[in-house]
């Protein structure tokens, strides 16, 4: 898309120059976009069916927030069990001992190779398998401590055995690529001074390593939260449990998924809010020195010299 310029100088016309538009397929994307955007909304506020009258009722019911207040609850206590249990898979992976690592690759494999509806579904028929679970001398020795399976493994149990055990085996590799990302002379530095490898992992390692750790650890978080939604298949009322009861009663399907949609919307505005402060935090000391610091600083230094 071009315009047509005249420019005149005293009583000589010269001919028109061609002004060529600048970025035309922004201009161009951002009408398609508008239109469409208009389309969606004209949906949304035309279409009786969404019941926007249900879903304002249900929104803020004291079920549905005991849903939301139990999918949070499930998102924190499997994410730092996934950490903590990450962080000793990750030190194995990276151990010198064959056996450790071994047993952290194969840890690895097995849960981020089987899908976590799988995993959870096991847990909690895990009484199928074994109706008791306890202490015991190995290969079949006498029993000390044992309990039922149906008893220890409820339903909140196994959901969060599911996400935390499968959670690990992600928080385990990306663990690793924080730990691998730091200089290799930063742990020779901390065994000069003394440090055990345990110290040096914690007081210097981890540290740097952090800044690499944590982008991918805020969208393991995103995506905990978002994976809660399948411990409704064994009967935890969570958020989406709660929605899938209340239109299991009054047929109302749409306006509950709606509803459940927009509090894990909600939800996940907030931690992305949260991980966008964390990471402009730890980025702090990568941001360069003001000009005028920088030279006041030199100023200082050649006083002394």
């Amino acid at each position: 898309m071009t315009t047509l310029r005249a420019e005149s100088d005293g009583l000589t016309r010269r001919a028109p120059v061609v002004v060529p538009l600048r970025h035309p397929g922004r201009i161009v994307a951002g009408v398609v976009l508008a239109v469409i955007a208009a389309q969606v909304a004209y949906i949304l506020c035309t279409n009786d069916r969404f019941g926007w009258d249900v879903v304002g009722h249900y929104l803020f019911a004291g079920r549905v927030l005991h849903g939301v207040w139990l999918s949070i609850w499930l998102t924190v206590v499997s994410m730092i069990a996934g950490l903590v249990l990450g962080v000793v898979l990750a030190v194995m992976r990276l151990s010198a001992n064959p056996v450790a690592r071994g047993t952290s690759w194969a840890y690895v494999w097995l849960f981020r190779g089987t899908p976590v509806l799988v995993q959870l579904v096991f847990w909690y028929n895990l009484s199928a398998l074994f109706p008791h679970i306890g202490l015991s001398v190995p290969f079949g020795g006498p029993e000390i401590w044992t309990v039922s399976a149906n008893s220890a493994i409820t339903p909140l149990v196994a959901a969060i055995l599911g996400l935390s055990l499968n959670e690990a085996a992600y928080m385990a590799e990306i663990i690793r690529g924080g730990i691998l990302s730091v200089d290799a002379g930063q742990s020779e530095a901390a065994t000069a001074f003394g440090m055990t490898r345990i110290k040096a992992l914690r007081r210097v390692i981890l540290p740097q390593a952090l800044r690499v750790i944590a982008p991918p650890t805020g969208n393991e978080l995103i995506t905990m939260l978002k994976t809660t939604a399948l411990v409704s298949t064994v009967a935890v009322s969570d958020l989406m449990y709660t929605a899938q009861q209340i239109a299991a009663a009054n047929f109302e399907v749409i306006p509950l998924l709606v509803a459940a949609s927009l509090w894990y919307l909600a939800m996940v505005s907030v931690l992305m809010l949260g991980q966008a402060q964390l990471e402009r935090r730890l980025n702090r000391s990568q941001v360069r020195t003001p000009r005028r610091r920088s030279v006041a600083a030199l100023s200082r230094g050649s006083e002394h010299v």
